[in-house]
């Protein structure tokens, strides 16, 4: 099951036989992408004018060079690192999965689960008997009184039905872990799709239904029965949809926090009982949580009223079905991909079976794998360059909180506390995971996964009660991403993400600030955007800001809500009802962070060159390849289907928004490359937080 995180400040994200054990398969050149190591001066279309369109300066003989491979949604330089750590990972794997006695314990773990993972001849063997037990478990069901023990044991093994359990830090008393649940349970990527009226998504709801239809047949059921029970299942999550919060709302903290006694969430819905359901997954003894929607928990009460048993076992068999689909016989793989993969998200082919493997391990035993990784790429010395860098971000925004013409000098000492004591973790945990406990079997695929999932349910849970463990990562070692944790205040960064094009020896400051260094700046502003700044020093859900700071922040934010709203992310000259615009509300956070990061990072390294006069490189200043080595980081291509899917779901915008958006806000850029009013990187109200 996945771990309830009410908050996510993030920056971002061949079959072969397994039996074969007598030599490593390494993947073939086709099977990886042409990859381009670091910032690339070749990149840049110099017929672009850097004034009209930025992105395409930075990025557009990159673009014309690189096309989104078969099997990607999107190809951009993430994307480019992501395969280079994949094939490290791969190569750790490979190694690892060869049945030597020599082996660890840890790489007997990771090793047996990624060979297991890939023998999908062996998968295909065993057809459905690793899921008939479950299938059993469901068709049994007597009465709708038992639905809260079995719903409890299928969270136990990764299967999110009907809603979200686990655990979180006290919003209000962030020291300490509580329970927590939260809405769930959808099959869409999202509520809004289940009520959005245009062509597109009245076309995918139905396309879902058929998939789900295909789903059951591969079960078995008669083609009549099952276009019955994908029906059904389409109507029960259309009213948990119907009772979920929208994202945009989520972003308000208040919004996700409702602590209640044990006693009080039963009465939203009495028809589920939750004395049962709390337990039957044994969590410790408490006698509160966090509901993070109660509308939600209410409107379970009409519908487990209102469907039948019969409903409620095809809603259960649909979603164990399709939390298991990677590691069951291929016919299955093969239709989610159609559906998820190739309809909602325009991707052409699956990934290779050893892609997905390496990425399904890095999932389940993360910290595992990610020490090797570690071991392999990064060291010591990765976190000392890292700090050293973070430290001159952390100077630059104490300045530029110290110099704010908008913020009074309340706020601003708040401010200056909370960003003191905002903790660096950098690379990888100082204290591994220990996976002892956790039974990997050599040969049985599903089993391993629903192990895993078990381990960490139950990992979860335990933390209910306890204090915070402010070291723990939310991030394995080798991912391509950052965020920062407003109920911790520390930022994060994984080792995966500390290399070209974000960080490189080889570079010159102003393209090192350009990339890792606006992302640490990205981080460090999180913590003072609409949500982080609703968080004091300590973690704690608390009004630090004084009415006058707040309105004068909300004005600026409003700036970058309908700079970023205007933005087109899917064109649909056929039919104009399809054209999607950025949701700006969505990403407020995200353009916030991205507009403040760079602007810190250059502040950081105007004072890091301390005005000492930078020869020119490649025919370019100090401040411009800063702003090149942003432009670069975000280089990207995407998918049409994928862009819409993003646009209505991710608190991230595109590529080309983050980078055209950002410098047009900036006189720094402007300065830089010599634009004038009127050119269309030249904002006539340009937006300014940080």
């Amino acid at each position: 099951m996945r771990l309830i995180k009410l908050f996510g400040f993030v920056l971002l994200a061949l079959t072969v036989s397994a039996a074969q054990e007598s030599k490593p398969t390494n993947p073939s050149s086709e099977e990886l992408p042409k990859l381009t190591l670091g910032f690339d001066i070749h990149a840049l279309d110099t017929t672009a004018s850097p004034c009209n369109d930025f992105f395409q300066y930075a990025c557009g003989t990159w673009s014309k060079e690189n096309d989104i491979p078969a099997d990607k949604t999107t190809w951009g330089r993430f994307n480019e690192l992501d395969e280079r750590n994949r094939a490290t990972l791969h190569d750790i794997l490979e190694k690892s999965s060869q049945n030597d006695p020599k082996r660890t314990s840890t790489e007997q773990k990771f090793g047996d689960y990624y060979a297991a993972c890939l023998d999908q001849e062996a998968i295909n063997k065993k057809g459905l008997a690793p899921i008939q037990a479950e299938l059993d478990r469901i068709a049994k069901l007597k009465d709708k009184s038992e639905l809260p023990a079995e719903v409890a044991h299928l969270h136990s093994i990764g299967v999110d039905a009907l809603f979200n359990f686990g655990s979180d830090a006290d919003f209000k008393n962030a020291s300490k872990v509580i329970a927590a649940t939260d809405q769930g349970g959808l099959g869409l990527p999202d509520r809004d799709y289940y009520f959005k009226d245009d062509p597109t998504s009245q076309k995918q709801r139905e396309q879902y239904k058929q998939h789900v239809q295909n789903m059951f047949e591969l079960l078995g059921d008669k083609p009549e029965a099952a276009a019955k029970e994908a029906q059904t299942v389409l109507e029960i999550e259309t009213a948990l949809a119907k009772g979920s919060m929208n994202r945009v709302d989520r972003r308000e903290p208040s919004n996700i926090y409702h602590k209640m006694s044990t006693a009080e969430l039963a009465k939203l819905s009495p028809a589920f009982s939750w004395n049962k359901y709390i337990t039957s997954v044994d969590a410790p003894e408490f006698k509160e949580l966090n509901v993070a929607v109660p509308k939600f928990v209410e409107n379970m009460q009409e519908l487990i009223e209102k469907q039948p048993l019969e409903n409620w076992k095809a809603y259960l068999r649909w979603h164990l079905v399709n939390a298991n689909n990677p590691l069951l016989p291929s016919k299955f793989d093969e239709e989610s991909f159609n559906f998820y993969n190739h309809i909602m998200r325009g991707q052409k082919e699956q990934e290779a079976r050893w892609k997905r493997c390496t990425r399904f391990t890095d999932s389940a035993l993360g910290e595992a794998l990610g020490q090797k990784y570690v071991e392999e790429t990064f060291g010591k010395e990765g976190k000392e360059r890292t700090l050293k860098m973070i430290h001159a971000l952390e100077k630059a925004l104490e300045s530029d909180i110290k110099g704010l013409s908008w913020m009074t000098d309340t706020t601003k000492q708040a401010a200056l506390v909370k960003l003191a004591v905002i903790a660096n973790k950098i690379g990888y945990p100082d204290k591994w995971r220990d996976y002892s406990t956790l039974e990997i079997v050599r040969g049985d695929a599903l089993g391993n996964q629903q192990r895993a999932d078990a381990f960490e349910f139950r990992r979860q849970l335990k933390k209910i009660g306890k204090d915070v463990d402010k070291m723990e990562w939310g991030m394995t070692p080798p991912t391509v991403n950052a965020y920062y944790n407003p109920v911790e205040n520390n930022i994060n960064f994984p080792a995966g993400i500390l290399q070209p094009p974000f960080y490189d020896n080889k570079m010159d400051d102003a393209v090192n600030f350009g990339g890792i260094g606006a992302v640490i700046g990205h981080e460090l502003t999180h913590g003072f955007d609409d949500e982080g700044r609703q968080f004091d020093a300590q973690g704690n859900l608390r009004d630090w800001w004084t009415p006058q700071d707040q309105k004068a922040f909300n004005e600026r934010a409003q700036c970058i809500v309908d700079e970023y709203s205007s933005f087109v992310a899917v064109n649909d000259d056929k039919d104009p009802k399809n054209e999607v615009h950025l949701n700006g509300k969505l990403t407020l956070g995200e353009n916030t962070a991205d507009n403040g990061g760079l602007r810190i990072a250059y502040m950081a390294l105007m004072d890091t060159l301390a005005g000492k006069e930078q020869p020119k490189i490649d025919g370019f200043t100090a401040e411009q390849r800063l702003f090149l080595g942003w432009g670069q980081v975000w280089c990207s291509k995407m998918r049409p289907e994928t862009a819409r899917q993003r646009a209505l779901t991710d608190p991230h915008s595109p590529g080309k928004f983050r980078v055209n958006g950002v410098v047009s806000n900036m006189p720094e850029f402007q300065k830089a490359f010599s634009c004038k009013t009127g050119d269309a990187m030249v904002r006539e109200n340009a937006c300014h937080v940080w």
